[in-house]
């Protein structure tokens, strides 16, 4: 086994695999047996590695994938990511699907455009193209109206029966599956149900039917079906407040942002801090550089209010959060540089959490993992 590299002294985010094979058993175990579970890693994995942490997830049970864009999928099969069905959702006119064919991608179909563009490169390059009839059951994105469903269904048979598609699965997504109660959950669950049942009637016999993300794996069993397909619960991180802290789900943090402090010097009272001096020193004090910023994806909308845990205790940032760097008021504190302060972690030890950053920054800690910028090196954990 080849050892973790020693940490960058700048700043890093430590990826814990064995966190991330944990959470993927604890889901596995809230499904049924037959139930399947996709491993969604679109968007590098929400910040985490897509690669690296695809291949946890099957390690510990997970049987497909799934991203957004065909460059996600693509860059799965050409890692050597080849013998597990991947699904890809998010396609526009003039995607690669002569490539998505080749590669054994399934390809999500909401519309009559993207049947014909499939069926074209199907005819190119010779081979039956895997698709998934994706129904718009009540979100209002993607996916394919009620109205409009037996046109795509009878397309899509024809399709199949010329050779040119196998329809492998029935799907969509919930709106408000993170608000237990939500009227809109039980109303989606009946237009799916139904426009499955229409399909199924009409001839479709699909591999799998899915609907259910990570709040509904964790809340509505009735909403499992095949598959189901955990994003952010994977990497350890609460859908929702209101469904529970991520160890009150059985979930361990997967990601921890780490950075070594820069410098610390004394300032007197009546200091400004940062672009626009919006932190001014009370009394004479210490101040911590940490050196990552906006351009790393700490978020701006939390200056003045980011926790950051420093030689033991959490501090606050002082100011404006810049592109590179930011402050905080070690309030007489002297640590030496090159001390570890944390953004967040799993909260085990004091630290601040993603959902900590998420409430100083008036937003949802999906979007707290998932924006840590390249220039951040990942440390693999566990591997």
């Amino acid at each position: 086994m080849t050892e973790t590299p020693p940490p960058p002294s700048r700043a890093r985010a430590e990826i814990d695999l064995g966190a991330l094979r944990a959470n993927v058993r604890a889901l596995r175990a809230r499904v049924a047996p037959h139930v399947r579970v996709m491993a969604v890693v679109k968007a590098d994995a929400y910040g985490h590695g897509a690669v690296r942490c695809a291949r946890a997830a099957l390690d510990a049970g997970a049987s497909w994938l799934g991203t957004a864009t065909p460059q996600e999928a693509l860059a799965l099969r050409a890692a050597g990511i080849t013998d597990v069905p991947v699904l890809c959702w998010l396609w526009t006119p003039g995607d690669p699907w002569d490539a998505g064919i080749e590669a054994g991608l399934d390809m999500a179909v909401s519309g009559r455009w993207a049947l014909d563009e499939v069926t074209a490169a199907a005819r190119a390059t010779g081979r039956t193209a895997r698709i998934q009839l994706k129904a718009d059951t009540g979100l209002g994105r993607n996916g394919c109206q009620p109205a409009d469903w037996p046109a795509l269904v009878a397309e899509a048979l024809k399709a199949e029966k010329d050779g040119l598609v196998k329809v492998t699965g029935l799907w969509s997504h919930f709106a408000c599956a993170d608000e237990p109660g939500h009227p809109s959950i039980a109303a989606q669950l009946d237009v799916f149900r139904s426009m499955v049942e229409y399909a199924e009637k009409a001839g479709v016999d699909p591999e799998v039917r899915h609907i259910a993300n990570s709040p509904a794996t964790l809340t509505l069993p009735e909403a499992h079906f095949d598959l189901v397909r955990p994003g952010i619960a994977m990497y350890g991180v609460s859908p929702a407040p209101e469904l529970g802290t991520p160890a009150e789900l059985g979930l361990r943090p997967v990601m921890s942002l780490k950075a070594g402090v820069a410098l610390v010097k004394e300032v007197p009272a009546g200091h400004g801090v940062s672009y626009g001096h919006h932190y001014v020193t009370g009394a004479e004090t210490t101040l911590g550089l940490i050196p990552v910023g906006y351009a790393d994806g700490v978020p701006r909308h939390a200056s003045g209010r980011g926790p950051v845990l420093v030689d033991g205790r959490v501090r606050t940032v002082a100011g404006r959060v810049a592109m590179d760097q930011f402050v905080v008021d070690l309030g007489g504190d002297r640590p030496e540089p090159g001390t570890e302060a944390v953004l967040f972690g799993s909260g085990e030890h004091g630290e601040p959490t993603a959902q900590d950053w998420a409430e100083a920054a008036d937003t949802i800690a999906y979007e707290i993992v998932t924006r840590i910028g390249a220039r951040v090196p990942r440390v693999y954990l566990g591997e």
